[in-house]
C-alpha cells in the first residue's frame, strides 16, 4: 500500500514537471498575455492533475463545507439583533454592527427556494424577482414612503416605476433639488461639482437609480433590517448600497468624502443626542457640498400648528448654522444647505460655540466604526478642497500632479497603475468573454437582451489601492460600478479613491462586509492574499473565501491575482467551496498567477 502511494506521488511530480515546461512554451508564444483557449489547454490539464493528486490524498482529502440552514439565507454576520438586546443594547443601538468571535458561520449560504438569476443590466435596474429578496406584497404597499409607493407587485416580479407619470416621480423631485441649488436641472449637478452622493435611508434606491443615468454615483446606506430591507432591494437592482447607521458609530468613510448628502424621510432624528448625527453628516461632506433634507418637520405650514415640531426644526436650523452650513433654499418639505468652503468660518463663530473643532488627536482621517465624536472633523485634512475647485467628472478621475502630492504620490505611480489595470481588464475580458458575453448572451427561452449585453452590473474590488481597476473598467466602456474597498491592513489611499469620483469604503477583511448575501456579480482581489497573510491575523484564507462566497451571486465570478504559492493554496480551498476554479499563468517568467472561479447555482430544495 505504501509503495502504491509513493508511486502515485512520483507520477504526479513527473506530470507537473512536464506541464510546467509545456506551459512556459505556450505562455512565451503568447508574448506575456493570457491565452484565450485556457479551458481546452492548460486548465483542463491542471484540473486533471488536481483530481489525480486528490486520489493520492486518500482519507485526508479536504471535506466540502456544508450548506447553511434556511434561516441563514439572508444572514449578515455582525448584525445579530437578539444578541445585542441580550447584551443590553437599546434605543436603536441594538441594530448596530457588533463583530465578535463566533459571528461567522462556517457554512455556505444558499439562496431562497425560488431564487432566479437577476435580469441583465439595465433591465434589472427596474425589474427584480420577488423571490430573490425578503419582502412580501403586503410590506410593499403598507408603507407610506415615497419610494415604496413607486413599486408595483406583478406576480413574481417587483417593477420600479420611478419616472412614471402615474406616480410622484423621482425625476420631478431631483429636478426640484437642482433648481433649489440654482441649476437648470439635475444634469447640471456635475457642473456644480457634484459626482458622489450619500443617500441616507434610501428607500429602495429610486433616487440613485435616476441619477445613475446622469453619471452621478449614489451610495445608499440604511440600517440593518431583518426583512423588507432597503439595502437588499437596492443591491438586487444592481445599485450601490451597504448597511450603515448613524446610531452610535462613525461611518467607515474618510472625512470629506461626498459631494452631497441626501435624506428623504430617512428615519434619522437629526435633532436628537445634541446634534451628534449632524456632526457626523458634516464630517463626511466635502467643503462646499450640499445637505438635502426632505421631511414633514421642515414644512413651515405644518410646524406653525405644532409647537413641538417647530422646536425641533429650530434646533436643526440653528445647529446647521453653527456647523457653518448656509441655508440656500426651502420649498415645501425640502431644505438644502451648503457646507462652507472656508475654514475661517469656524473661527468667526461666537466664542464657546458648539460644536467645537476637533483637535488633531480626535480628527481621525479614516475612522473604522469609531464612536461618534462631538466635534467638527475634517478641518485638519490636507484634502480640504471645495467641490467648486475640483475638476468636474469625468476629468476628476485623472488627478493632476499637485492633487496627487496631497496623498504622497507621484504622477508616474498613477500612470503605471493605470497602465497595468488597462492590460489586466483586457486580459480578464479575453478570458471571460466566451463565457459571459456574446452577441446574444441569453439562456434558452430568454428574449434577446438590450445592449450593452452585460451580465455584470457591480464589482467588488477587495484591495482597491488607487482605484485603478475601477478607472480601467470605465475607460474600457464597461457599464459597471465598483465598490472599492481599502483594507484596514494596507496603505490607506481611501481618500484618493473617493476624490477620483468613485465609491469606496474602509474595511477589515477578517470581519464580514456590511451587506446582504448575493450582492455582487464579480469579486476582484489583486494582492489581497499577500496582504492578509503577511501579518498575524485571527482569520484564515478559508474564512476570506467563505465570505466571498456569501457576497457573490450564484453564477458570479471571482478573479484573484497573487503569488503562485498563495494561488495554489486558494485553489485547493475552492474544492471545499464547491466553486469551479481554474489557475491561469500571466507571464512566462512570472511567479504570479490568476485564479478564475465561478460560483455554481445550487438550488435549495423546497421543504414539504
Amino acid at each position: 500500500m505504501l509503495f502504491l502511494k509513493l508511486s502515485l506521488v512520483v507520477i504526479v511530480i513527473l506530470a507537473l514537471t512536464g506541464s510546467f515546461w509545456w506551459t512556459i512554451s505556450i505562455s512565451t508564444s503568447s508574448r506575456g498575455h493570457i491565452f484565450r483557449g485556457y479551458r481546452r489547454l492548460q486548465e483542463q490539464l491542471v484540473s486533471d492533475l488536481w483530481d489525480i493528486g486528490e486520489l493520492s490524498l486518500g482519507p485526508s482529502r479536504l471535506k466540502e463545507i456544508e450548506f447553511c440552514s434556511e434561516e441563514f439565507e439572508n444572514y449578515i454576520p455582525c448584525f445579530n439583533v437578539s444578541e445585542n438586546v441580550a447584551l443590553g443594547y437599546s434605543d436603536g443601538n441594538e441594530y448596530d454592527r457588533l463583530c465578535g468571535q463566533g459571528s461567522r458561520k462556517s457554512c455556505l449560504v444558499l439562496p431562497p427556494v425560488n431564487y432566479k438569476i437577476p435580469l441583465r443590466w439595465p433591465t434589472g435596474k427596474e425589474v427584480i424577482w420577488v423571490a430573490n429578496v425578503k419582502i412580501t406584497g403586503q410590506e410593499v404597499f403598507s408603507s407610506g414612503s415615497l419610494t415604496k409607493r413607486m413599486m408595483m407587485l406583478e406576480e413574481d416580479q417587483i417593477s420600479f416605476r420611478s419616472a412614471s407619470l402615474m406616480f410622484d416621480g423621482v425625476e420631478d423631485y431631483s429636478h426640484q433639488i437642482a433648481e433649489m441649488i440654482g441649476l437648470r436641472n439635475e444634469s447640471n449637478l456635475i457642473q456644480a461639482g457634484v459626482r458622489t452622493i450619500l443617500d441616507i435611508g434610501c428607500g429602495y434606491g429610486s433616487f440613485g437609480a435616476h441619477l445613475f443615468s446622469k453619471q452621478l454615483l449614489t451610495m445608499c446606506i440604511a440600517n440593518y433590517e431583518s426583512s423588507g430591507s432597503q439595502v437588499q432591494l437596492t443591491l438586487e437592482r444592481g445599485l450601490p448600497a451597504m448597511i450603515g447607521s448613524f446610531n452610535s458609530k462613525q461611518l467607515p468613510y474618510p472625512s470629506l468624502s461626498f459631494d452631497m448628502l441626501h435624506c428623504a424621510r430617512c428615519g434619522v432624528d437629526w435633532d436628537k443626542k445634541d446634534g451628534i448625527f449632524l456632526i457626523e453628516a458634516d464630517r463626511v461632506l466635502k467643503p462646499g457640498g450640499y445637505f438635502v433634507w426632505t421631511s414633514p418637520l421642515t414644512n413651515v405650514h405644518t410646524f406653525l400648528r405644532d409647537k413641538e415640531k417647530q422646536k425641533r426644526w429650530n434646533f436643526v436650523r440653528d445647529f446647521a448654522e453653527n456647523l457653518c452650513w448656509e441655508l440656500i433654499s426651502q420649498q415645501d418639505e425640502t431644505v438644502v444647505w451648503k457646507k462652507t468652503n472656508k475654514k475661517s468660518c469656524y473661527s468667526s463663530r461666537k466664542p464657546g460655540s458648539f460644536p467645537p473643532i476637533c483637535s488633531k488627536g480626535q480628527d481621525v482621517e479614516s475612522p473604522y466604526y469609531r464612536p461618534l465624536q462631538n466635534c467638527i472633523g475634517g478641518t485638519n485634512s490636507r484634502q480640504w478642497v471645495p467641490i467648486e475647485e475640483r475638476a468636474t467628472w469625468p476629468f476628476r478621475s485623472n488627478l493632476n500632479k499637485n492633487e496627487l502630492e496631497l496623498y504622497g504620490l507621484h504622477s508616474e505611480e498613477l500612470v503605471v497603475d493605470t497602465a497595468n489595470y488597462k492590460t489586466a481588464v483586457r486580459n480578464y475580458w479575453s478570458l471571460l468573454s466566451p463565457l459571459i458575453f456574446s452577441d446574444h448572451p441569453k439562456r434558452p427561452g430568454d428574449e434577446d437582451p438590450s445592449p450593452p449585453y452585460n451580465m455584470f452590473r457591480n464589482v467588488l474590488d477587495m484591495n482597491a489601492r488607487y482605484g485603478g481597476f475601477n478607472a480601467a473598467l470605465l475607460e474600457a466602456g464597461k457599464s459597471v460600478w465598483v465598490m472599492n474597498v481599502v483594507p484596514t491592513t494596507g496603505p490607506n489611499y481611501l481618500p484618493l479613491v473617493l476624490d477620483r469620483g468613485y465609491i469606496a469604503v474602509f474595511h477589515n477583511w477578517c470581519e464580514a462586509f456590511p451587506t446582504y448575501p448575493r450582492t455582487y456579480d464579480m469579486v476582484h482581489a489583486d494582492g489581497l492574499l499577500s496582504l492578509e497573510t503577511s501579518q498575524y491575523r485571527r482569520c484564515t484564507m478559508l474564512d476570506l473565501l467563505t465570505e466571498i462566497d456569501r457576497l457573490l451571486r450564484p453564477e458570479g465570478w471571482v478573479i484573484i491575482h497573487d503569488k503562485a504559492p498563495l494561488i495554489e493554496s486558494a485553489r485547493a480551498l475552492t474544492v471545499q467551496l464547491k466553486w469551479d476554479a481554474r489557475v491561469v499563468e500571466i507571464e512566462s517568467n512570472s511567479d504570479e498567477r490568476l485564479l478564475i472561479c465561478q460560483k455554481p447555482f445550487f438550488k435549495r430544495q423546497a421543504t414539504s
